[in-house]
């Protein structure tokens, strides 16, 4: 089922600032390749967050404007970055040992997938798929709570969010937040638990792109981003 076209989807950027609102102040944060990249250009006022990339580096800015990139300051999806008063480089073991150290507060990460009960799918959609899971274990595994930043539903409309996952895992029961174009998704024991919905769109109209059960805990507030 589609949704309403009346129904104001948010957009990627819109998607990443509202993610970023639920950083706690002083977190260190790993951003996953693609849509999650977009959350380091979102730091809300007042609150300090520490950004890493696993290629080596702590303390990294949003791209740089056009034509002032460095090509030697990247994130691991190879974009131009900035360094932040205090940023530090260095070498990519060091980073991982970052992460399996348990040293991160939170890493935000795209998804294929994401079940019911916390599963994450994000490196392999198929059989005909390159495989390419880069870190994406590690920080799964690593990082002391994990947020999937994602479209709601695939580009022919089927559920990302659903009752058990199709896909090869990244790691089972790790995610505890989801952030979409239509809805703010906790999880919990093992239930989808709705706590934003974007106007327009009520709970019914979201659980027709949603392949598995959705709980609420209260009436869910209204998903808005400037």
């Amino acid at each position: 089922m589609s949704i309403d076209t009346k129904v104001k989807k948010l957009t990627r950027q819109q998607m990443a600032w509202r993610a970023a609102q639920d950083i706690a102040d002083g977190s260190y944060v790993n951003l996953g390749i693609g849509l999650p990249e977009l959350v380091a250009r979102c730091v809300p006022p007042g609150r300090h967050v520490t950004y890493h990339t696993e290629n080596g580096l702590l303390g990294f800015g949003e791209r740089p404007p056009a034509g002032e990139e460095d090509p030697d300051l990247v994130n691991a999806g190879k974009k131009p970055v900035t360094l932040l008063p205090g940023a530090a480089l260095f070498h990519h073991s060091d980073s991982f040992a970052m992460i399996r150290g348990g040293h991160l507060d939170l890493s935000i990460l795209g998804a294929f997938q994401v079940a019911q009960n916390g599963d994450l799918a994000n490196w392999q959609a198929g059989e005909d798929a390159v495989p390419a899971v880069g870190g994406a274990m590690d920080l799964v595994s690593g990082v002391k709570q994990v947020f999937v930043l994602t479209e709601h539903t695939t580009r022919d409309g089927k559920p990302k969010l659903v009752d058990a996952c199709s896909y090869a895992l990244t790691g089972a029961g790790v995610v505890s937040r989801v952030f979409t174009d239509l809805a703010v998704v906790d999880i919990r024991d093992g239930h989808f638990v709705v706590l934003e919905i974007v106007d327009g769109l009520d709970l019914a109209g979201l659980q027709a792109v949603t392949g598995a059960p959705l709980h609420t805990d209260g009436t869910p507030g209204v998903l808005q981003a400037p």
